[in-house]
């Protein structure tokens, strides 16, 4: 009985933690990225930014072998999407790192750094667990879809398709 219990509440625990979430804590908004200017941009001013907008944000790395394969259906969603806004939230651990990926990947959009990487408060406040990881924001600023990887595309597709 035990271990039934123990199991049940481990596949709770699981279960939760990658529940469709619809909006951001207050840590993630609150939690300062950095800009290609070098300033500070909390994250709930960058959602403001876009707000009435459908937006796609991508976290990614420029050493990030899995991002840097998804480069090419990025692409081809924002041809396939002009009336949705792209953010790119990089994880990279130097800005001049994360300059160069998006001058060498010539990713279109807002671009913005976490400013402790993987493992920091921003990563943890949006339960980041691999990436490139896509998030996408509906016009209302509801999250329509919270947890994507490279494998997904199909479903980012339907989420956006249905959001027009």
């Amino acid at each position: 009985m035990k271990k039934i219990f123990a199991l049940f509440i481990a596949f709770a625990t699981f279960s939760c933690t990658n529940a469709q979430k619809t909006s951001f804590s207050k840590e993630a908004l609150s939690e300062t990225l950095l800009t290609t200017s070098g300033s500070q941009l909390p994250f709930q001013d960058v959602l403001k930014k876009h707000e009435g907008k459908t937006v796609v944000i991508e976290v990614w790395a420029s050493w990030c072998g899995d991002c840097i394969k998804a480069m090419p259906k990025i692409k081809e969603l924002q041809a396939n999407n002009p009336d949705v806004d792209f953010v790119f939230i990089s994880m990279d651990k130097t800005a001049e790192k994360w300059e160069i990926g998006i001058d060498k990947h010539q990713l279109k959009g807002d671009h913005y750094m976490a400013n402790d990487q993987m493992k920091g408060v921003f990563a943890n406040s949006i339960d980041l667990d691999w990436i490139p990881r896509y998030i996408i924001v509906d016009k209302t600023g509801k999250i329509a879809l919270y947890r994507a990887i490279e494998t997904d595309f199909d479903k980012i597709n339907k989420t956006l398709k249905k959001l027009k």
